[in-house]
């Protein structure tokens, strides 16, 4: 297999190529579900990394940096989203490569955990991810006319988490402080 070369990119810099690149990405790999005119979902992450073979995109993982509130406490999160490989590159280890790089970006950073949603758990039970069953507080945003409708309050079987700091996850009320991302 050819090497995959990994970028971290800020969304503020993503322009020309790259945004058509990660458009095309997007909707190839979540199809009717995403947005064709944008390249987030419900709200603009602070970056990207980016796998590339041979200077093609062929996977991406976009991450925010954010507070939430675990049991009345701060938490510092990187809350990864669209995490997604081309349907004709998976099962090569790409996204596996994806989250790794983005735990080593972690390490040394004042990051507590890597949060995300999966319906599928299988990539990330295997790079030391576990399901979670917090009850979970979030921002409600429809995602086509981008409004807010509410505020969410439910426990979300999707949940995974990745402690990389120094402290274990902790059961109990999430407020996510924003958008379900």
């Amino acid at each position: 297999m050819n090497t995959v070369e990994i970028r971290k990119i800020s969304e503020f810099d993503l322009k020309g190529d790259i945004h058509d690149h990660l458009q095309q990405l997007l909707c190839e790999c979540f199809r009717e579900d995403y947005p064709e005119d944008r390249i987030y979902f419900k709200q603009k992450p602070h970056l990207r990394f980016l796998a590339y073979i041979e200077d093609r995109l062929v996977g991406q993982i976009a991450c925010d940096y954010r507070v939430m509130n675990l049991n009345g406490e701060r938490i510092n999160v990187l809350s990864l989203i669209d995490v997604c490989v081309s349907s004709n590159m998976r099962s090569r280890g790409i996204g596996s490569q994806l989250l790794k790089k983005i735990e080593e970006f972690c390490h040394n950073r004042d990051i507590g955990y890597i949060v995300l949603f999966a319906d599928d758990p299988d990539l990330y039970v295997r790079n030391g991810f576990q399901r979670v069953q917090n009850r979970c507080k979030w921002l409600k945003i429809n995602d086509k006319d981008q409004t807010t409708y509410g505020i969410g309050h439910e426990v979300i079987n999707e949940l995974m988490v990745k402690a990389v700091g120094e402290k274990g996850w902790e059961e109990g009320e999430l407020d996510l402080l924003g958008y379900l991302g």
